[in-house]
This record gives C-alpha cells, structure tokens and sequence, in this order.
C-alpha cells in the first residue's frame, strides 16, 4: 500500500524550505488493494479518493477511472468545437488542431494505461475514432481502421506501447532517468549470430498482482523483446 500526499499551498515562510502545508489545500491518497484499504477506514486519517499530480489524476486503486472519464470529457468538447469551426478550415489545418489539442491529451502520461482493461481502453479508443471522424468529415458509423490508416494515426493501445518503447529506448541510450534505467537490465550478450541483439532480462513474477504486469519493470523487457532482432540492434536505430 503506497501513501500520496498531494500539497496546493505556496504561503507562510519556514526555515526549512520556504514553504509550509496548507491543510485545506493538502490532498492525502492512500493506494491499495481494497482489502487493505478497508482496514484503515476507520482510523481517524481524512483520505481522498483520487488526487491530482501533474495534470494526471491517480486513484486508490489505479485504474485510472477518474482520469479517463475526465480526459474524456475534455476531449469530446474539443471536438465538439473542431466540428464547429471544420467548415472554415482546410484538411491539414483540421488534422494539426486534432493533433495538437486533443491526441496530445491522449498521449500525455498514457504509458500508465499499459495493460490496463478493454473497458478502460475502449474508452479512449472512442474518443480517437470520433476525433478521426471529425477530421475526415466521415459519417459516424464509418468503418475507422481506413481512416486511421489514412491519417497515420496509430491506434490507443498501440500508442501506449509505442510510448513504453520509445522510454525504454532513451534509457538504454542515455541511462536517463536513473530511475527507470535501474528498473531494467540487459541481458550478457553471447556468441550468435543475434549476440548484437539487446535483449532486456524479465525480472521474474514474484507477484500474482496483475497491477504489477503494469510496470515498466514489467512492460518494457515484455514489448522490447517482442521487437524483431533488426530492431532492437541499438547501433543500427
């Protein structure tokens, strides 16, 4: 079970740092299992259930509820003004407001979405279909896989394993950030023909949590072996 202290306030001066909690504006999230949970219900601590960190809301449980369903909101109102103003404005220039305004709403932090449930996917996934829709001027029932294919628009999940890929490449290039590269390590290398293939070590499953699977510890060394060797050749990318 992990504790998350989440602090608005900038006000009265300490010797310390400068600053001193404000605790009107200071959020306590506890994140657990609910069994774990439910044993501190009753203690006298005021928790939250959900806290935002960064523009990205976490919850209890980190299903991440709370932050598709508001993502979601802010996404439909957006393309509700893109289907607005589309009449006044050329394809290239749809497709970039589309791309600026909301795909990086969908991109933002969505590696925390590996692994998680088609019911938590499929949302996103409808928010990107009918963002395609509007860009393309296509009717709502429109088959969408042309249309992403058209616009070069990976699909939601496969966005989020893009972004794990694209992480655990720089930390395999830069050894940033330390945090992330001591997560991960790189198998010896042997004498094959494939020895100038990086393969990354699968730490083994000490946790029968699926939430664990959802960690980049986890997720990187399973997508980045995935990778065909000619890939994962770190000289050659």
């Amino acid at each position: 079970m992990t504790a998350r202290c989440t602090d608005k306030s900038k006000e009265t001066a300490t010797p310390a740092n400068l600053l001193t909690p404000n605790s009107s504006k200071r959020e306590f999230l506890l994140i657990g299992l609910s069994k774990q949970l439910a044993k501190i219900h009753n203690c006298l601590l005021s928790t939250t259930q959900s806290a935002r960190n960064l523009g990205f809301i976490f919850d209890e449980h980190l299903s991440f509820s709370y932050q598709i369903s508001t993502l979601s909101q802010s996404c439909y109102y957006h393309i509700r003004q893109l289907r607005c103003i589309h009449p006044c404005l050329d394809f290239k220039t749809a497709s970039t407001i589309a791309t600026s305004i909301v795909h990086s709403k969908l991109d933002y932090c969505n590696s925390f979405y590996y692994n998680l449930p088609k019911s938590q996917i499929n949302p996103l996934q409808l928010i990107q279909n009918s963002l395609a829709h509007a860009v393309v001027k296509a009717r709502k029932f429109c088959h969408i896989t042309p249309i992403l294919h058209s616009l070069h628009w990976l699909k939601i999940t496969e966005r989020i394993e893009y972004k794990n890929l694209s992480l655990t490449y720089k930390v395999l290039t830069t050894a940033q950030p330390s945090y992330l590269h001591d997560l991960i390590t790189v198998q010896p290398q042997r004498s094959t023909r494939s020895s100038s293939v990086v393969t990354l070590s699968r730490p083994p499953s000490a946790s029968s949590l699926r939430i664990t699977d959802r960690s980049f510890r986890y997720a990187s060394p399973r997508l980045w072996n995935q990778l065909r060797s000619g890939f994962t050749n770190l000289s050659e990318l």
